[in-house]
């Protein structure tokens, strides 16, 4: 009983000592669960306090991923790799043509507000969209990022000890193969659009990578960490 006493109050000096900091990693192309697995060691470090808060930019080789809300019918044709995970959310693809962000936060810092939390990174995206004169809103009733009733973002988050993981994911490729053979978030194949299609142009990552990060900062750093 002491000892358990002893590491708690270590603990939670620990965290109170601990200079408040949101870092941005790019894990580059990296297969999807490798990057899950790094992840949950991240929301274990954080919520100990051992590891400062993450967003994780990386893109995926083509997956689909079934979330918790996955209905018989949403896989059809699909022929590859296939991960079940605790994200909400049904199934969707992610592929090369994509830049994912996975943010790694203490969600009990930000009010234990799973509902804003997700509003703020769709206001990310939105605003990272406007850099290429691209004029993008939320939807109601759906989460996501949507031009019309055509969908570019789609959001899956879990929490974990109130540490957020799972995430974002924005078209940026146009790639006729991705989401082929499934029901993406319970949508028609044909919902689905890339940056590049609405733009008109070929979209750099590195550059839409680093137009993302500056918004996601903006939106979900603490600005008066106690």
């Amino acid at each position: 009983m002491r000892s358990t006493l002893f590491k708690d109050l270590f603990h939670k000096e620990r965290r109170q000592r601990r200079t408040y900091s949101m870092k941005f990693e790019n894990w580059g192309s990296i297969p999807y669960q490798d990057a899950l697995n790094r992840q949950m060691e991240l929301v274990h470090m954080v919520s100990e306090g051992d590891a400062d808060e993450l967003v994780a930019i990386c893109s995926h080789p083509p997956v689909v991923t079934l979330g918790r809300a996955t209905q018989q019918g949403d896989l059809t044709s699909w022929k590859g790799e296939v991960v079940e995970i605790q994200r909400g959310g049904r199934a969707t693809y992610h592929g090369p043509s994509q830049v994912v962000a996975y943010p790694i936060l203490d969600l009990s810092k930000r009010g234990r507000d799973l509902h804003l939390f997700i509003r703020n990174i769709e206001r990310a995206v939105i605003d990272s969209l406007k850099e290429y004169g691209v004029e993008a809103h939320t939807s109601e009733g759906n989460t996501g990022v949507w031009i019309g009733a055509k969908k570019i973002a789609s959001i899956g988050i879990a929490v974990k000890k109130w540490v957020s993981y799972h995430g974002v994911a924005i078209n940026i490729d146009h790639d006729p193969e991705a989401f082929q053979g499934l029901k993406p978030c319970g949508f028609s194949t044909e919902t689905m659009v890339s940056l590049e299609e609405l733009a008109g142009i070929k979209i750099s990552h590195d550059e839409y990578i680093k137009n993302l990060s500056n918004k996601l900062d903006s939106y979900l750093k603490i600005t008066n960490p106690s």
